[in-house]
């Protein structure tokens, strides 16, 4: 064929743009605020658009406790870049160690009473990597993983090119019956979360690992939107039990509670160097700078010592829900301190986060499929330390206009 000779083929563009029409179409297209959070203002942010700059209250944000303004995380950062420049420079496997992320890994592991830690670019990595390496590791390997697990888990497990099994949501009956048709001898980990994002529930932990001692598995336990909050140090759901020593590997991340960014695993020492040996998502990866290193030591630091945050945390969960309950705002009753607003209609959800956030300054990002199932639209709500009873009375009387605005169902009586 002649150098530059047009063929006909695809219209690529064409192909593209249908597709984002059917987002649109079906109510679900994201748009993505544009609001820059200010040091020390959190939860108020700048919100642009439309020409206009106007300060909102963050109703949605992870950093569940403020610790992405702390001064002394803020400042451990500032320290790190004077002392180590900006980057890491490369992969560890090329650049090798800086100083800081050994220091975040031996807190780490000291946070989780295990022996090693291994720090990852992100949560999603730490996820995909891991289980994707223990299934090629680990001969005969079968992954038993609940039917709610977190898409990065389900891409690791997916990796692992090993057997699995799919337990439903939280069902110790099923997860027995499963792991009872597997032969004693056979490797086997049960992959489950602490706390599950969209619904804020937790899993029966006692009686999951209960279930993998008595049938040779190992655990691996998702605390990713517990740990920094649960805990008398904040290392997640499994400590306040009393079961963090019953956990072979748990896995977290320093990009919500504890207000960074980066993923991380923890366990017994061999079982993490094989993973560092191994996981291509954390050969094949440039490590964290310094500076983030630095600044995730120092809020894991600050809330292993510290518990006043974490009790406030559940604290202002208890008053959102109980002004929620006065309003009759439908929402979903769990432990934990995430609160989904429940709508169920993706474009009356897109509808009621526009209205909260036009009207009322209040800034909570519509969830819908694929994120949750369809039917199963919402608002997901965070009320952190720094939330005060005015920003909560605002956003609840703002929910209250809403929702009669659009004639969306009310909780019963």
């Amino acid at each position: 064929m002649a150098a530059g000779k047009v063929t006909e083929g695809p219209d690529y563009q064409a192909l593209m743009a249908g597709y984002l029409d059917g987002l649109q179409g079906e109510g679900r297209y994201r748009v993505f605020a544009r609001h820059d959070r200010r040091a020390g203002a959190f939860p108020r942010t700048l919100m642009h658009g439309s020409g206009v700059t106007r300060e909102v209250i963050v109703w949605c944000s992870n950093d569940y406790l403020g610790m992405g303004q702390h001064p002394e995380v803020r400042a451990a950062m500032k320290a790190a870049i004077d002392s180590h420049g900006a980057g890491a420079g490369g992969t560890r496997n090329i650049s090798g160690n800086h100083g800081p992320v050994v220091a975040l890994e031996a807190e780490l592991a000291l946070l989780h009473a295990k022996p090693a830690a291994l720090v990852f670019g992100c949560g999603w990595l730490a996820n995909q990597a891991t289980l994707s390496a223990l299934g090629q590791l680990l001969p005969d390997c079968v992954i038993l993983s609940d039917a709610d697990n977190h898409a990065s888990m389900i891409e690791g497990i997916r990796a692992a090119r090993c057997d699995k099994r799919i337990f439903r949501h939280n069902d110790l009956d099923h997860l027995e019956s499963l792991l009872a048709a597997e032969p004693r001898g056979r490797c086997k980990v049960v992959a489950f979360e602490s706390v599950y994002s969209m619904d804020g529930d937790t899993a029966p932990i006692a009686g999951i690992v209960d279930l993998a001692r008595r049938h040779g598995a190992l655990t691996y336990l998702d605390e990713v939107h517990a740990v920094g909050m649960y805990g008398p140090t904040g290392a997640g759901i499994a400590e306040a039990l009393g079961l963090g020593h019953a956990i072979d590997i748990v896995q977290g991340t320093l990009a919500k509670a504890f207000g960074v960014i980066g993923g991380y695993i923890a366990g017994e020492a061999a079982l993490v160097d094989a993973i560092r040996s191994s996981g291509n998502g954390f050969i094949f990866t440039t490590a964290i700078p310094p500076a983030v290193a630095a600044g995730a030591r120092a809020s894991v630091r600050h809330l292993r010592r510290d518990g006043a945050a974490r009790a406030a945390l559940m604290e202002r969960t208890t008053r959102l829900r109980a002004l929620l309950d006065g309003a009759r705002i439908p929402h979903l009753d769990n432990s934990s301190h995430i609160v989904p607003v429940m709508v169920g209609d993706a474009p009356k959800c897109k509808a009621l986060s526009d209205r909260l956030l036009e009207r009322h300054a209040a800034y909570a990002q519509p969830i819908n499929y694929p994120t949750v199932p369809r039917g199963a639209e919402r608002l997901r709500l965070t009320a952190t330390p720094l939330h005060d009873d005015a920003m909560m009375e605002a956003l609840v009387a703002g929910l209250d206009e809403c929702w009669q605005a659009l004639q969306l169902p009310r909780a019963g009586r």
